[in-house]
């Protein structure tokens, strides 16, 4: 659970709990200790008490007569609770009698405002140690109490009770105070600790926004400028957050130098291969037309000098393939721009597939078009290319009597290209490199043709550089790729009539 929270949480909860866990021992503390203190000083006055009914019943010379059933008919007042406050418990045990009273009011002359204990409460006196150890006694409606009782030397026992009601009440008071307390200042402390680590953690922020910018950066290819680093206040080596922000520095340098090492070498990759197709197209050029010559020429040659000079004319148009589709990568890879112009995508579709249909006569084609023309923004050379590429590739890779449907439509601020085959499928092993240069997906689609593996290349080259997407899905009996284009705003004008 605590794994899906944030530092900062983390943190400001850890803090507060701390904090929480200090309150309760200080007020656990303070509340015992006061406590505490309170008992010892009502066990203090229960002796006194005590300790002065005994010493005035013991005194030389003095007599003492059992106490009237009625505390009240006493002439000095009832003697345990003299000195004592309204609450307070006294009594005499006798033998087997034990008559007691509680304190009800102050002294009025000299008499105390008393009522007699009931039987049930005098009762419960009688479990006092008679040793004078201070214990508590609970008189049931009257409330707890703290009573010691002392045996004089006539025999008889004189017991003092103080009420535990207003040590309870005091303990109730504080531990309401410091609960008051201890929340207000766990609020205040939660505040205050998400302020001061929103601003101990604004590092970290910065350098998560750093990252964030070099994540969404394309690294992948082409030339990166890696130009963005983590502030140098918050890459200060003698921090643990400035630490951190330096290593992160560290690690861009290196990534920056590797992406440079790497970009210069593929620069130099692209300017070979830009430079050597554009050298083989001569020649290659040639060896066909001298090919081509020498078989048209009228000379009687042997079969099989007809049958080579054919093989090279073949091979010198398939290897002219080769170059010209590693002549257009390499420029698209030099970020060659292309012609930006209205294309009618539905025209450019029905074409295209009206020259599948020659070349795959063994093959069922399929064309479903919107009323309205499908119109984008972009080259219409290429993008001829990219169609019929894809209608080759569905041509060259399936059997016969292979459906192949092609789709457009609009899809909000995109048009959509789709070609569906009911071949075999791409093995799930290729497809996902099925967009790479020299890539072949042999294994699973029918072989009928020879193929560079720079087709589906170039789709993706040209299409990226459309600004748009393409993708693929496979599975057995139903392959789809989807190019995806941005839609031209207005729609080519219709020549006028003449």
């Amino acid at each position: 659970m605590m794994r899906a929270w944030t530092l900062r949480s983390r943190l400001v909860i850890g803090i507060v709990a701390l904090l929480a866990a200090m309150s309760v021992i200080i007020g656990a503390v303070s509340v015992f200790a006061l406590e505490g203190y309170l008992v010892d000083k009502l066990d203090q006055q229960i002796i006194e008490a005590t300790s002065r009914a005994q010493n005035v019943i013991d005194r030389p010379g003095g007599s003492f007569d059992p106490p009237a059933p009625d505390p009240a008919q006493q002439p000095n007042g009832f003697l345990p609770l003299a000195g004592l406050q309204p609450g307070a418990i006294g009594a005499f045990i006798t033998d087997d009698t034990i008559s007691g009273a509680i304190l009800t009011d102050t002294v009025s002359g000299d008499t105390l405002g008393t009522t007699v204990l009931s039987d049930k409460e005098a009762d419960a006196l009688r479990s006092v140690p008679l040793d004078g150890t201070v214990v508590t006694v609970d008189l049931g409606k009257l409330g707890v109490y703290r009573a010691a009782a002392a045996v004089t030397s006539s025999g008889s026992t004189a017991l003092v009770g103080l009420p535990l009601a207003a040590v309870d009440a005091t303990v109730r008071q504080l531990l309401l105070v410091v609960g008051i307390v201890a929340a207000s200042g766990l609020l205040v402390a939660a505040l205050v600790g998400t302020a001061i680590v929103r601003l101990a953690l604004r590092p970290l922020d910065r350098m998560v926004a750093t990252a964030s910018h070099v994540a969404e950066l394309p690294l992948e290819r082409g030339e990166v400028a890696l130009a963005v680093r983590v502030p140098d206040g918050d890459a200060d080596p003698s921090t643990e957050v400035g630490r951190v922000g330096a290593a992160i520095n560290r690690m861009l340098g290196h990534v920056a130098s590797a992406l440079s090492a790497r970009e210069a070498s593929e620069r130099k990759v692209r300017t070979f291969v830009a430079d050597a197709s554009h050298e083989l197209r001569t020649p290659l050029a040639s060896i066909r037309g001298y090919s081509e010559l020498t078989r048209r020429g009228g000379h009687q040659l042997p079969d099989d000098v007809v049958h080579a000079l054919g093989r090279i004319e073949s091979e010198s148009l398939r290897m002219t393939s080769l170059v010209e589709d590693l002549l257009l990568l390499a420029r698209l890879d030099d970020g060659r721009s292309l012609e930006q112009l209205p294309v009618d995508l539905s025209a450019l579709l029905v074409n295209a597939v009206s020259d599948a249909q020659v070349a795959g006569q063994d093959h069922e084609w399929a064309l479903d078009l919107p009323a309205e023309p499908v119109v984008v923004r972009g080259d219409s050379a290429r993008l001829h290319q990219v169609v019929a590429n894809l209608l080759a590739n569905a041509r060259t890779h399936t059997p016969a009597g292979t459906s192949v449907s092609v789709s457009a439509r609009f899809d909000g601020a995109m048009a959509e290209l789709r070609v569906a085959d009911t071949g075999p499928g791409i093995d799930p092993a290729v497809l996902p490199t099925v967009f790479e240069r020299f890539a072949r997906g042999d294994s699973s689609r029918s072989r009928v043709a020879g193929s560079t593996g720079l087709g589906l290349a170039i789709v993706q080259a040209v299409v990226t550089a459309h600004d748009g997407t393409v993708s693929a899905r496979s599975e057995a009996g139903a392959t789809v790729f989807t190019v995806r284009l941005p839609r031209e705003a207005t729609p080519p004008r219709a020549p006028s009539p003449a």
